[in-house]
């Protein structure tokens, strides 16, 4: 959710921490601040709105030029939970002497809240965060002496009193080298540059500068430190508790990693598999559009290193062929595009291993006591791999001795940390808020999964099993021929530009469709949308169907086609514009006859056809045009695309 930066080192501090701050725009913010060491004090620069309008111009206004010669620093978007947005409520909070910048929601802020004021703190702002700010500062107030073990101490005693999830950057102006960071819950990582460190949400904010990083695990502390002349740290190996190295009279920084014993870690220097190109637009106009062209190249990293003998192979993670045969229930959680995968999951393993599988959303799996035991599965997934709710509902299912596996995009991430195994996606780094590429990809590992169970179990034969697979193997071209043409997807943009509500129905895999194309559209385009079962019609929600009002109708399934074109009809006769989105083959051997060519306007006014390709992998293809649809009909809105308001790319918090 929010977003966290800070930085050390001999550069342009102010500008570093801005270009930060810029990169995990994605992320989704509603106001934006830095803190800067200056001359002894902190000083402090924040404001409500985007980056460019609030922020940035307020740096440049008179006052704020001594911010220029600043090494060392913190910065924030914050996406609001407590309190509206506003300068206020805006992060970094403090004052001259101490500011913080937090990831994470604190439960028990109101009882710290209570004490404080008691021992005579004042409150400006509406926010959790500050209360952690104050708390820190008084037990740095009450030791005797002020040095460095004092801030570890003050900053120790303050955590340990904490309830909920935080990742915290921390400044001392008694201190105005250092930046302090610690975190439980919600993601923090330590950048490695050349004589320079950094701390971040995740490692976009820095790739410009660095692919090196270290992974702060919970309840650990690291002090970034500025150094000025001498040898500092180690040099840079690949595992240390300091790590750095400058030349004698060189700028430079340093880092030390403790534990909440005071004991020093040591820690191994990962380093990401891509590089800032792979986080530009690349000559598209939004990130959004960039990632779904990228979604046949993301399928094919995503397969090439599970495929062997040509079949599924997952034993990088220990998911052996024993293990899936084994299995008395497979339970698929996430969140949001994450669920909705987990759905055609289902439906494809239930159909091909004939195994029990329950798709929950996260969030209320966690608190549902699901029945578990400890020879079922648990399939968790998340593109960021930093889902509050998923990551909650994961440790739930280890508790409960079950297996666990982790579908995730983001190396060392805390679902990926804390599943027992993982599998990461290929999709690469995904910015624009809305998940597309993550989806498929995502989708393309449930297909891998239902293959390699169904021929474990011996539902499907080898040759079987190597067929399903050689199909998989060709979805990229497909998709790549969904792509080649976009004029009717573009078209039906230009017919829901101005509409206030719609439907998107469909029935088997259709239906699981239909909720991800729902979701994309309301995500960014803002109309309200909703999917249902087209069989569901009749039970209530037809009654919304009004003159004009158009339903995007899915028809990729073969054996329900003729029932699903049996909905259109009823939605079309009262009024409806149907939108309808098919495979050839589907209408044709569906007892339709004539395939899409017997589509007449009084049963669609508009006609999406899909290339070739099977019932049971329509999905990886038809799901195409609905992001297209989606993507158009914001950008002729006017809508932000990449950054829709109120959202947020990782959802760290309940």
């Amino acid at each position: 959710m929010c977003g966290i930066v800070g930085y050390v080192g001999g550069g342009d501090c102010r500008g570093i921490l801005v270009e930060a701050l810029e990169k995990l725009e994605y992320r989704g913010y509603d106001s934006a601040g830095i803190a800067t060491l200056c001359d002894g004090k902190v000083v402090t620069v924040k404001a409500k709105g985007k980056i460019a309008e609030g922020l940035i111009p307020r740096l440049k206004l008179p006052g704020y030029d001594e911010l220029k010669h600043a090494k060392v620093g913190i910065g924030h978007t914050r996406w609001a939970t407590h309190g509206e947005p506003s300068d206020v409520n805006s992060h970094p909070h403090g004052n001259e002497r101490i500011a913080i910048v937090h990831n994470g929601i604190i439960e028990n802020y109101r009882d710290i809240k209570a004490f404080l004021v008691k021992a005579g703190y004042t409150f400006e702002s509406e926010t959790d965060t500050e209360t952690i700010v104050k708390l820190i500062d008084y037990y740095y107030e009450h030791r005797f002496v002020k040095d460095i073990n004092s801030a570890v101490d003050a900053i120790t005693r303050a955590v340990s009193e904490l309830s909920g999830a935080y990742a915290l950057g921390i400044v001392f102006s008694d201190y105005p080298d250092k930046i302090f960071a610690t975190r439980k819950e919600s993601p923090l990582i330590v950048g490695k540059g050349e004589n320079e460190y950094f701390i971040a949400s995740d490692v976009a904010a820095v790739i410009t500068h660095t692919k090196d990083y270290y992974l702060l695990e919970h309840g650990e502390l690291a002090i970034l430190s500025l150094t000025n002349g001498g040898v500092a740290g180690d040099g840079g190996s690949g595992a240390a508790g300091k790590a750095g190295g400058v030349c004698d009279g060189e700028v430079g920084a340093e880092v030390t990693f403790y534990d909440y014993h005071g004991g020093v870690v040591e820690k191994e220097l990962l380093r990401v598999d891509w590089d800032s190109e792979a986080a530009q637009k690349g000559g598209y106009e939004h990130f959004m559009l960039k990632e779904i062209y990228e979604q046949p190249e993301a399928v094919r990293r995503t397969l090439s290193p599970r495929i062997t003998d040509g079949k599924p192979d997952f034993a990088e993670c220990g998911l052996t062929a024993d293990k899936l045969r084994e299995y008395d229930n497979i339970f698929i959680i996430g969140c949001g595009s994450a669920m909705h995968a987990g759905i055609v999951g289902k439906y494809v393993i239930e159909k091909l291993a004939r195994a029990s599988v329950t798709v929950d959303i996260a969030s209320e799996f966690r608190y549902r006591d699901p029945l578990l035991g400890g020879n079922d599965l648990v399939v968790a997934i998340s593109q960021s791999g930093e889902t509050a709710d998923t990551l909650a509902a994961l440790k739930l299912a280890n508790g409960a001795g079950c297996d666990t596996l982790a579908i995730v995009n983001v190396v060392g991430s805390s679902i990926a940390r804390e599943a027992k195994m993982v599998m990461y996606t290929g999709a690469g780094p995904e910015i624009s808020v809305c998940s597309t590429k993550a989806y498929m990809v995502q989708c393309v590992f449930m297909y891998l999964l239902a293959f390699a169970a169904a021929f474990a179990k011996g539902k499907i034969t080898e040759d079987e099993c190597t067929a399903y697979t050689t199909q998989l193997l060709a979805i990229p071209e497909v998709i790549e021929k969904c792509l080649s043409d976009v004029t009717a997807e573009q078209q039906v943009a230009t017919r829901l530009t101005n509409t206030e509500s719609l439907l998107y129905i469909g029935r088997g895999l259709d239906y699981a469709l239909s909720m991800e194309g729902s979701l994309k559209l309301k995500e960014i385009s803002y109309i309200h949308s909703e999917s249902y079962a087209a069989g569901e019609l009749k039970h209530g929600t037809i009654s919304l169907i009004t003159a004009g009002m158009p339903v995007v109708a899915i028809a990729t399934q073969t054996a329900l086609a003729a029932k699903t074109l049996s909905n259109i009809k009823e939605v079309k006769s009262r009024g409806a514009s149907v939108i309808l989105v098919a495979t050839n083959a589907a209408l044709a051997d569906g007892g339709v006859g004539g395939g899409i060519d017997s589509i007449s306007a009084d049963m669609a006014d508009y006609v999406i056809e899909i290339p070739h390709v099977s019932d049971l992998l329509s999905p990886l293809a038809a799901v195409v045009p609905l992001q297209l649809i989606a993507y158009y009909t914001a950008v002729l809105r006017g809508n932000d695309v990449d950054k829709p308001r109120n959202l947020a790319k990782s959802v760290t918090v309940e």
